[in-house]
């Protein structure tokens, strides 16, 4: 019996923020690949190592985890006003699904440094030092993402001293404006809360919340969040990953409730739809600030956050906070009336400081009353982003 040669497709592996993935060019993958559909999904699922009832991603790219079963897809942008059109993919660790429906905010942050390196950025736009704006159309929720990245000598500058909680080797900063972040459903612009409330409350089988009625602020601002209050499931806030991920029964009850606020949301018609839908929406706790030990030691003191948040992603505690989930933390931070305003203490607000499992991380956004509605212009973060391997994959010829 004769095999085949694997395929060899350029790739480049990145870390960006607190995920990484594996990146390509439109171009470079094979004919079949380089428009969506079941090809390009098993391609890229082979690569990561997916799906994998080990849960290890031991013959694959992956690393067994939501920060690092991701793919990212550049090509020269299709709008004339933007530089590249990034596309990202999650990739299920142990099901057999890539989840194109939403953004990846921490890989954002590698995109432009990418487009850089590998030729979709004109020379003359590069100065020698200082910052150059790369404006990044996201394909997969329509929006736009501007990228300041440091040029020193006319390269990309990696290194630095931004340091990331989550992350442990600093690194240079690079500031990301989400522009317009929410989502542009409706006429009346009630995108921004797909219920047009900023609190509603959802119902939900007993066995899930005692009297089967939980509170819940609904937004679409980065990603679709769902945000409910620890106590209200008996959290502090302060949890970390091994609370929550070793707990079969809690990360079911997360999974269900997720489910629920879906529905709520319209992104789903029924429950049993979000099996197939797990990068969106986000659900996290929230919780007045409190004295806590991060997962790396550091102690995180009350008085240094605004509010405390945890959020899973694609069913288990993220260890630090998912790029896109900060977006909607600072949207809904920055709104009156929010679990999330509420837990910080209320009131308007420009920026907020919150503390996650590795951490804390100031997040900027812009919001404002329009017509009795919320809208939000813009969101402000810092990341890093590094190369880490560049080359390329390898992946058997028989998908």
């Amino acid at each position: 019996m004769s095999f085949k040669p694997q395929i060899k497709i350029p790739a480049t592996y990145l870390r960006g923020g607190t995920s990484k993935g594996v990146f390509f060019k439109l171009q470079d993958l094979p004919a079949a690949a380089q428009h969506a559909g079941v090809f390009r999904d098993r391609l890229l699922q082979r690569i990561i190592g997916s799906p994998d009832p080990y849960s290890k991603h031991t013959d694959g790219m992956g690393g067994a985890t939501s920060s690092t079963s991701k793919v990212v897809i550049i090509s020269k942008s299709s709008k004339t006003d933007h530089d590249v059109d990034y596309l990202f993919g999650q990739i299920a660790i142990d099901k057999d699904f890539v989840d194109w429906s939403g953004n990846c905010g921490n890989l954002s942050a590698a995109v432009g440094p990418f487009a850089i390196s590998n030729g979709f950025i004109e020379v003359d736009k590069i100065p020698k030092n200082g910052l150059v704006s790369i404006k990044i159309w996201q394909a997969n929720i329509q929006k736009t993402i501007i990228a300041h990245v440091p040029i020193v000598d006319g390269q990309v500058q990696e290194m630095g001293d931004f340091e990331l909680d989550g992350v442990t080797f600093p690194a240079a900063e690079i500031q990301l404006e989400f522009i317009d972040p929410a989502d542009d459903a409706g006429d009346d612009n009630s995108g921004l809360f797909p219920t047009g409330n900023v609190v509603d409350t959802l119902t939900v089988p007993e066995e899930l919340v005692p009297g089967g009625k939980l509170q819940a602020t609904l937004i679409n601002a980065g990603i679709p969040t769902i945000f409910i209050n620890a106590q209200s499931l008996g959290y502090q806030g302060t949890e970390l990953q091994d609370a929550i991920n070793s707990d079969e029964k809690a990360l079911a009850r997360f999974e269900a409730l997720r489910a629920f606020g879906a529905v709520k949301m319209g992104l789903i018609k029924d429950v049993s739809e979000a099996l197939n839908r797990q990068h969106t929406p986000k659900i996290a706790i929230v919780a007045a600030p409190q004295d806590y030990l991060a997962s790396s030691g550091k102690v995180i003191l009350a008085k240094n956050v605004d509010v405390l948040v945890r959020a899973m992603s694609m069913g288990k505690l993220h260890h630090a906070m998912m790029g896109t989930a900060a977006v909607a933390i600072g949207t809904a931070g920055a709104i009156p009336g929010t679990l999330v305003n509420l837990a910080a203490g209320g009131g308007q607000r420009s920026t907020v400081c919150f503390g996650h499992p590795s951490g804390t991380l100031t997040v900027g956004a812009a919001a404002e009353l329009i017509n009795g509605q919320w809208q939000v212009t813009k969101a402000i973060m810092s990341r890093s982003a590094r190369v880490l391997m560049e080359g390329c994959v390898r992946v058997p010829d028989n998908l």
